[in-house]
């Protein structure tokens, strides 16, 4: 029940408040259509290419893959939860956090949640044992980074400005404990 003269629910949603729960809808829907196509259709795609560069047959070890793919899953689902109930926003561009994620795993990487996907993606590599996979998740990688360097890092300095250049420097981008300062 709302107090005297505080918004209802309704009028909140007409002034342009966004519930959770329509935040968390926008989540889903980009990570079914984005990550999903980067993990899912885009490596089945080139499995079913019949494009072999070479394989690497590593017998029942292959399974090992699936320790990435559980990790990378796992971290991408809880960067899409802070995004979404931590920053109120989700990781797709157009709707972005509105608060600087620097909770859950941001605590310890910048782009945790690029990490998972990359992890997912050689785990793939691995699991189906192909070279193929292999250099995509390489040039998925390189592609994040070059993504985190010259789009998202501009764009948060001049969203969050000296709240994210102190961030950026106590925490690393890519690897724990590894701060670059460029």
């Amino acid at each position: 029940m709302n107090k005297p003269g505080e918004p209802t629910e309704a009028s909140r949603w007409r002034r342009g408040w966004t519930p959770s729960c329509m935040v968390a809808l926008k989540t889903l829907i980009f990570t079914v259509l984005v990550p999903g196509t980067v993990t899912v259709i885009v490596p089945y795609a080139l499995l079913s290419s019949g494009v072999k560069l070479f394989s690497v047959e590593i017998g029942v070890f292959r399974f090992l893959g699936l320790a990435p793919i559980l990790l990378g899953v796992l971290i991408y689902l809880r960067c899409a939860w802070d995004f979404t109930f931590v920053g109120r926003g989700t990781p797709a561009p157009l709707d972005p956090p509105k608060e600087l994620v620097i909770s859950g795993l941001y605590r310890w990487l910048r782009n945790p949640m690029y990490l998972g996907v990359a992890l997912v993606l050689f785990g793939e590599a691995v699991l189906f044992e192909s070279a193929l996979l292999l250099g995509y998740a390489a040039l998925a990688l390189l592609g994040f980074h070059l993504r985190v360097v010259h789009y998202e890092e501009p764009a948060l300095r001049r969203k969050f400005g000296e709240s994210y250049e102190q961030y950026c420097n106590s925490v690393p981008r890519w690897v724990p404990g590894v701060i670059h300062r460029l």
